[in-house]
């Protein structure tokens, strides 16, 4: 039967730290190889009596350097080798005795004193950890030589709040530290410095640091390193620190400015390339999960290049998006997405869409550690430091930041950057550095890598399917509604959504359907129709809303402020027939006074500018005649960015029939 310790009969000294013995003394080199073949013959099953007499080791030294081995030494890791080098410490001096007065200059042998003191009195060294949490006192480093030399900024305070702490603690002047010259402030000052050195973010936060930097990365097992395009992206949304304008222009041609909400940029890119697939631009205080996807389709689809406006912008040679670039990179889906802990990102309807429309991993990572993203995190800084900072109306990463005294308008909107010259510069700044050498690539381009690794090394790629790429709207969560109709009155079989009937002929003209639900899919960005499906999965075609919501492109989050607008004020129903306009009439009023109104009415401007249209042959609308500036009775009317107005419908005289509808609604 072995008589050996059960502690220590599993070791794997194959997991210790090492030592470079061979740089130690004559000496101190031949007792550590003495200590390490008595370890290792132990470790190995030889017996304690033949290890005594080849090694003249005692059994009971060989235990404790066996038991100091294993103890765990600052850095985490066991002592290991390390613990058998001769004089090594392993544990603090610990004082037994206590501390006597002795001669004019204070006590000698006083050594563990002041750690003998924090024992007997947890309170003083529980409140010693607090002041240096509170940061009443800081660390200030010292360049000598290459050499850590640091100093105490608010020792004296410190140490005389220490004092009193003392006194409050019942110590008299014949006690340890008041007994001694300098009470103890020698001892004070190591003590603080060890506390603080005792981690780097303790010590760089007790030096004025607010963001750690440098860690090497670790590579998490349940996320693969990104060695291939489209193997690992990232995303994130970066609010940008800038104060923009919106221009309106009325019936008569004048320009009105307000000044509105910042907006937010969500970016998605390639970690093995930093090339940037695709990004969104939303208008309001804080991105939903629709813009979440919207980056997801931009991120997708083909890059369609932007018409530039502002005298000097033009895409480079080098510049532009990898779909653009590379057309075969067109529907290209990846493998896993870091992504944070913000609620519109891990809503049901953003995890449904990366994991099962776009069959990718998802991992959110652990919360306020934006280091776990750092190459998007790196492009925003990017940004901000080639974009924002050097636009007027910059608001600063801090209040105290000079820039934004340097770049304050003092109030003249004229010089803010309006929201489509924003978008204009976001459009080049991100084509831009998609053509820029990176260091991160060897000074290669992200287009360039991207190039070499789909081209040159032919990396296999996972593409969307044709038939999802048809119907990207099935990356939003369906929506379960009810078909209706009341046969009594001969109104048709319809479905409401957020307030609005949507039918089509087929629906229409299938009463069977009356009583069943449909699987609606919407476009977040534009409710003048959605797509049904029956529950069954078979495909019921395109609803379109109907009355007035069916003329103008708008998204939902512009129908729900219309609709609350609508039921606090209830007006008459000239509001209901021209909701829309009504609502545009209202904001424009309120945009002068609140910046709220002046981004909803942004968020219109936007909609008619960008949403596409079928029904007017001018292509996409830029701004409504508001009601009250035109006849009653007359058609609405439409600028274009040539500022042109054309009639909506060409008024003619025709005969009315009379309805028979008795709800009063028109299909």
């Amino acid at each position: 039967m072995s008589r050996r310790k059960p502690e220590l009969q599993a070791i794997d000294p194959n997991a210790w730290p090492t030592v470079a013995y061979t740089e130690l003394d004559e000496g101190s080199r031949r007792k550590f190889e003495q200590r390490r073949q008595a370890v290792l013959r132990y470790i190995a099953g030889e017996s304690i009596k033949a290890i005594e007499e080849s090694t003249h080791v005692n059994r009971r030294q060989l235990y404790r350097w066996l038991e100091r081995a294993q103890s765990a030494h600052p850095d985490g890791r066991p002592f290991g080798f390390r613990a058998l080098i001769h004089y090594a410490r392993i544990a603090e001096y610990g004082r037994v005795s206590d501390v006597h007065l002795r001669g004019e200059r204070g006590c000698r042998g006083a050594a563990g004193a002041f750690a003998q003191l924090l024992e007997r009195y947890p309170a003083l060294a529980g409140w010693l950890l607090l002041q240096v949490k509170q940061r009443k006192i800081l660390l200030m480093q010292m360049h000598t030589d290459g050499r850590l030399c640091t100093r105490l900024r608010g020792l004296n305070s410190l140490h005389d709040n220490f004092l009193r702490q003392c006194r409050a603690a019942g110590l008299t002047a014949a006690d340890y530290p008041l007994n001694t010259n300098g009470h103890a402030i020698r001892s004070l000052a190591r003590r603080l410095k060890a506390e603080m050195l005792r981690s780097f973010g303790t010590a760089a936060r007790s030096a004025g640091a607010s963001h750690l930097k440098g860690l090497p990365r670790v590579e998490d097992a349940g996320t693969p390193a990104a060695v291939r395009p489209y193997q690992v992206v990232e995303f994130d949304g970066h609010r940008l620190d800038i104060r923009l304008k919106v221009v309106v222009r009325d019936p008569l041609g004048f320009a009105h400015e307000f000044e509105i909400e910042r907006v937010w940029l969500l970016v998605i890119i390639d970690v093995c390339t930093r090339a940037v697939l695709g990004y969104h631009i939303a208008l309001a205080r804080e991105y939903s999960r629709y813009d979440v996807i919207k980056t997801i389709e931009h991120a997708i689809e083909p890059h369609r290049p932007q018409t530039f406006t502002i005298p000097g912008l033009a895409y480079g040679p080098q510049d532009g998006f990898p779909s653009g670039h590379l057309p075969e990179l067109a529907y290209v889906t990846w493998e896993c997405i870091k992504l944070d802990n913000a609620k519109a990102n891990l809503a049901n309807e953003a995890l449904t869409a990366l994991c099962e429309f776009v069959g990718c991993v998802a991992d959110a990572g652990p919360r306020h550690s934006p280091d776990e993203r750092p190459y998007i995190e790196r492009f925003f800084g990017t940004i901000a430091s080639r974009l924002s900072s050097r636009l007027p109306g910059y608001t600063g990463s801090h209040p105290r930041d000079l820039r934004r005294a340097l770049a304050d308008p003092k109030g003249d909107l004229r010089l803010y950057v309006s929201f489509d010259e924003l978008a204009e510069l976001v459009e080049y700044a991100v084509s831009a550095y998609n053509g820029t050498p990176h260091r991160g690539l060897n000074n290669a381009t992200p287009l360039e890598a991207m190039e070499y690794f789909v081209r040159g090394r032919q990396t296999m790629l996972v593409w969307l399917a044709e038939q999802q790429r048809r119907t990207l709207c099935l990356m939003q969560q369906a929506k379960q509604r009810r078909v209706r109709a009341y046969l009594e009155q001969g109104v048709r079989p319809h479905i409401n959504l957020h307030g609005v009937r949507y039918t089509n002929l087929v629906l229409a003209n299938s009463p069977r359907l009356i009583g069943q639900h449909l699987l609606i899919y919407m476009n977040a960005d534009d409710l003048r129709s959605v797509r049904a499906f029956l529950a069954d999965g078979m495909e019921l075609g395109v609803l379109e809303a109907q009355g007035a919501w069916r003329v103008v492109p708008h998204n939902l989050k512009l129908r729900q402020e219309i609709r609350k607008h609508a039921g606090r004020r209830r007006r008459s129903a000239n509001l209901e027939s021209n909701a829309i306009e009504a609502y545009v009439d209202e904001k424009l009023k309120q945009a002068k006074k609140t910046r709220k109104a002046a981004t909803e009415l942004a968020h219109v401007k936007l909609l008619l500018a960008s949403a596409p249209t079928v029904r007017t042959p001018v292509g996409p609308l830029r701004s409504i005649e508001p009601q009250s500036a035109r006849p009653p009775g007359t058609a609405p009317t439409i600028t274009t960015p040539t500022t042109a107005v054309v009639e909506l419908a060409p008024r003619t005289s025709v005969r009315p029939r009379k309805l028979s509808i008795g709800t009063g609604q028109v299909f």
